[in-house]
């Protein structure tokens, strides 16, 4: 961990109440290990002024940050250290979390080591999110490999941090580390980014984008099929013998790109659709039913059954075929009493799936699928 940043001059202002956001970030942090955060670290110590906050947006996009790049020009030109006015004064604009033209061109016109000295002392001082992210702002603007620690930190409150922590670990040397770090450490929308970054990269991180980059949630629809494209799903999943981890993700990319109209690349637009879905329901038929796996198979051959043949990028013949295959294995002994298991056991799957005529054929008939005594 790196050290304490200071503030730009004599000592940090007036103690608050609450604690700073990078504070709640590390006990967070600490408190979960290797997992994502609970709700993305909400709520966060500033919650209560947030719910009332209001503030005028610009109705023209290109002016968003506008307000916030004069401020942020006046303070470094003169920078003090009364960090409750510094607060204060961005609290009350309009203060973009992604990338912005006005903020960057302030932090570029400014001395880089007082942006990064800045930066650093709002990243880890600040208690409000809006100075916190014009911490980001600096930091991300002027780039150094001795803020990582801090940037990977903070980019935690994935939700709210990850778009300017991408920007800044895509410019520093094994930034591709502390993006993989912050992935399988993030879900929702902070995922969403941390993993549409990792597929920029050129072949570094395939095996983990093969196996663990979807962890089943309704966004990894957005960034589905660009893991596909970017690890060459296509060419992994062809091989005679994968294992198991390989399979079961392929299950959820091809489940997320097949509800994934209007959100990111779905099947029908994906080239090797029909390869891909083939050979899954291939490896599938030599799986073990267990858990997860059982409910995204059986999901996926919903998916496959409800749609049209353009929709999955094949043809009827080709469909019909794919379909077949798996509900061929969906209907073996085995699955089926795992199948009863998962209904019993994963209630809120079970409502939904009942609800939403997932199941196929040979479980709505079979003698031992007790739906109704789940």
């Amino acid at each position: 961990m790196t050290g304490r940043a200071a503030p730009p001059t004599g000592s940090v202002g007036p103690t608050a109440s609450r604690s700073s956001l990078f504070e709640h970030a590390v006990r967070l942090r600490d408190d979960n290990p290797d997992v994502p955060l609970p709700r993305d670290g909400y709520p966060f110590p500033d919650d209560e002024a947030h719910h009332t906050r209001k503030v005028d947006r610009p109705k023209d996009p290109l002016l968003r940050g506008a307000a916030a790049a004069d401020i942020l020009s006046e303070f470094l030109s003169d920078p003090h250290d009364d960090l409750d006015l510094v607060e204060s004064v961005f609290h009350g604009v309009d203060v973009p979390i992604h990338q912005d033209d006005h903020l960057r061109s302030v932090a570029l016109r400014a001395d880089p080591e007082l942006v990064r000295r800045i930066g650093r002392w709002l990243v880890e001082h600040a208690r409000d999110r809006c100075a916190v992210t014009i911490g980001m702002f600096l930091l991300a603007a002027r780039p150094s490999a001795n803020d990582i620690e801090i940037v990977r930190t903070i980019g935690l409150l994935s939700d709210r941090f990850a778009p300017l922590a991408v920007w800044f670990l895509r410019r520093v040397r094994d930034g591709g580390e502390s993006l993989l770090w912050l992935a399988e450490r993030s879900s929702g929308w902070g995922r969403v980014y941390y993993v549409e970054a990792l597929c920029e990269y050129s072949g570094g991180y395939r095996d983990w984008l093969l196996r663990h980059a979807c962890d089943g949630e309704f966004l990894n629809a957005y960034f589905a099929g660009k893991v596909a494209l970017a690890a060459s799903l296509h060419e992994a999943i062809i091989r005679p013998v994968v294992d198991d981890e390989l399979i079961d993700h392929t299950g959820r990319l091809l489940s997320a790109m097949a509800e994934a109209s209007g959100m990111g690349l779905d099947l029908s637009r994906y080239p090797p659709a029909l390869i891909v879905l083939a050979e899954y329901a291939r490896h599938l038929a030599f799986q073990e039913p267990v858990g997860d796996r059982v409910r995204v198979a059986i999901t996926l051959a919903h998916d496959v059954r409800s749609r049209e043949p353009a929709e999955l990028g094949c043809s009827s013949k080709e469909k019909a075929a794919i379909l077949s295959s798996l509900d061929e294995t969906l209907a073996g002994s085995a699955w089926l009493e795992a199948a009863s298991e998962e209904l019993v056991r994963s209630t809120s799957w079970a409502t939904w799936a009942q609800a939403n005529d997932v199941l196929p054929p040979a479980l709505r008939t079979d003698n031992k699928v007790r739906w109704s005594d789940r």
